[in-house]
């Protein structure tokens, strides 16, 4: 299944009404909504749901309808699953994955937004000569 904008919205609503703002964000070749400035849930370019969480629930949440594991590497990325699209087909469904993650993102700081950097110039060094004169 290929990246959904219905499903895009819908994930959006359902953020906005548990009361985070979140912030769309082109990732994965799909987007990602980053709430507190965290990347919370998303949609992958194959319209595959992503959800972040507590990796202390890893093992647990793996057994959720429709999760399956994300992987980087050969090594499954503890918190962070994808779940088959249409496990997450109806609004009771998608919310329990929002509310996961959002319980999750509500645990950690904010991150405030990067600033960009300013560019200083330093001046060059001065020259010294090797030879002093007399």
């Amino acid at each position: 299944m290929a990246h959904n904008p219905l499903f895009e919205h819908q994930i959006h609503d359902a953020l906005v009404s548990e009361g985070a703002k979140p912030e769309h964000k082109k990732m994965f070749g799909g987007v990602a909504f980053m709430v507190k400035g965290h990347m919370s849930v998303g949609i992958t370019n194959k319209g595959d749901f992503m959800a972040r969480f507590n990796p202390e629930r890893h093992d647990e949440v793996l057994q959720w309808p429709g999760a399956k594991p994300m992987t980087f590497g050969h090594k499954n990325m503890k918190g962070f699953v994808f779940v088959d699209a249409d496990a997450v087909g109806d609004k009771r469904s998608l919310n329990r994955w929002v509310k996961l993650s959002l319980g999750h993102i509500a645990t950690l700081p904010s991150k405030n937004a990067k600033k960009p950097m300013k560019k200083t110039l330093k001046a060059p060094a001065k020259k010294t000569s090797r030879h002093a004169s007399n």
